[in-house]
């Protein structure tokens, strides 16, 4: 600690937004763990300008979410920094304090590695409320000596080094036309409505200096324009959900939309900051299952669990899916609806440690019967589950179809809004997701997807199969 406290005191007061060693990146983490008398240690060896700087050194004080990666995976110079975060987990202040890094010289009139900065909003109410205005933008994050002037009849900050930030809308890309820039700030790209236009436009306006950089600061929406970005290899990222940042938020807060979305997948984007996996074709959407979302009934009429036992039994394997869900399967086929109550899937686990998995689900949901796909593993797969349980009800399921006519069915009455989940399904979701009309994008097989086709379509699409509407005669 002496050591870190020896570095600081090295570093002229005036530097402080000048980027810190990587030593001391993220540093308060000891701190808050360190002893009393390790703090008091610690704050002794320094100077009394250091401490006075110390306030202001953001990468001190930053969770690692907060800070650009040096470089590219390839150890190249990055050109676009996003950060992806659940709601309230500082991609802002992020975002703010990256500007005024870039800007800011050793002393305030200084020149910094920037001069010329894009600060681009939803809208211009948004960006001048947030990035400049707000809890975390630019004027309420800078050293008094420091701090820009706003000018709003031109909608720009100037920093007392004569740098220029100024506000652009994405609602209007044109606007980004004529300007020029050697850096730029983009908040919220995931929702912009004009976003394919608007970042092009910018792109070509980042013209200036040697290394023109922007920084992205948005919770993760699955748009083509965001997933283009993420993709570029000249483009690092950060990550973190919500509770990350739960030292300066509500608890409260934290507690209501924990019970609230904790679980789902519009939980999974705006808490967990991960990417919704929706693609084109797809034959499950992330709004088709939040829109049948609701509670299980007091009791099924049928309960299953489905397996979708893997090729083979090692670590390497592809998982063994495992889904169960339940039916009230009373009155007309129309008027039945199912509940995924859980994905009890295993991965790289061997026949008996899946079958196990697979009895224990049944158990816990005092499943009526036990169904899996036997085109692979034949009488091995029944036999195995009667070692562990001889009297398990069990039927095999033999598949005479692809994958994606075996799920069209199963879809279809997510469509209809018949089927429902829980939450603690995300896995599966993202599965779903994935799954398109030409076939599975994501990585390995669709473990869990098809246990989840098995388990409805023994339940729902083989069951209605048969049910002959009374009010059709046969002629």
């Amino acid at each position: 600690m002496q050591d870190v406290a020896k570095r600081i005191v090295a570093a002229p007061a005036a530097s402080a937004s000048i980027s810190t060693e990587r030593g001391l990146r993220s540093a308060s983490a000891w701190i808050a763990s360190a002893t009393p008398h390790q703090v008091d240690e610690f704050l002794q060896a320094l100077s009394d300008e250091a401490i006075l700087a110390l306030p202001d050194l953001f990468e001190f004080w930053a969770m690692p979410h907060q800070l650009p990666p040096d470089t590219t995976a390839a150890g190249r110079p990055w050109k676009t920094w996003v950060v992806l975060g659940g709601r309230g987990a500082g991609k802002t202040r992020a975002g703010a304090e990256w500007v005024r890094r870039m800007v800011e010289g050793a002393r305030p009139a200084d020149p910094g590695r920037l001069s010329r900065v894009a600060l681009v909003g939803e809208t211009l109410d948004q960006a001048r409320e947030v990035m400049v205005f707000g809890e975390s933008g630019l004027m309420e994050i800078s050293p008094p000596d420091r701090r820009p002037v706003w000018e709003a009849s031109r909608r720009r900050l100037v920093w007392p080094n004569g740098a220029v930030a100024q506000v652009f809308s994405a609602h209007d890309p044109e606007s980004l036309r004529g300007p020029q820039f050697d850096g730029a700030w983009l908040d919220e790209l995931g929702k912009w409505p004009r976003a394919e236009e608007a970042w092009t436009t910018l792109q070509f306006a980042l013209r200036l200096g040697r290394d023109p950089r922007q920084v992205v600061t948005t919770t993760p929406h699955a748009t083509p324009v965001l997933r283009a970005i993420l993709a570029a290899e000249s483009t690092v990222t950060t990550h973190a959900g919500t509770d990350a940042n739960r030292a300066n938020l509500a608890a409260s807060f934290l507690a209501e939309v924990q019970a609230r979305f904790g679980g789902t997948r519009l939980g999974r984007r705006e808490l967990d900051g991960i990417m919704p996996e929706d693609q084109d074709g797809a034959l499950w959407t992330a709004a088709m299952i939040d829109a049948g979302r609701r509670p299980k009934p007091e009791r099924f009429s049928r309960i299953v669990v489905a397996i979708d036992p893997p090729a083979s039994g090692h670590a390497g394997s592809d998982a063994c899916g495992i889904v169960v869900a339940g039916a009230v399967t009373e009155g007309h086929p129309r008027d039945w609806h199912a509940w995924v109550l859980e994905d009890a899937s295993v991965e790289g686990a061997s026949p008996h440690r899946w079958a196990q998995a697979a009895v224990a689900a049944a158990r816990r949901h005092a499943a009526d019967r036990i169904v899996a796909e036997v085109n692979m593993g034949g009488d091995m797969i029944e036999a195995i589950l009667r070692g562990i349980d001889t009297f398990v009800p069990f039927r095999a399921l033999h598949a005479g179809k692809g994958k994606v006519s075996r799920a069209e069915p199963v879809a279809a009455l997510y469509e209809q809004g018949r089927v429902h989940h829980l939450r603690g399904l995300e896995a599966l979701e993202d599965q779903m997701c994935r799954m398109t009309r030409a076939g599975f994008t994501g990585r390995g097989s669709p473990d869990r997807v098809d246990a989840l086709v098995w388990a409805l379509t023994e339940l729902m699409v083989g069951a209605q199969a048969g049910f002959r509407d009374p009010r059709v005669r046969a002629i």
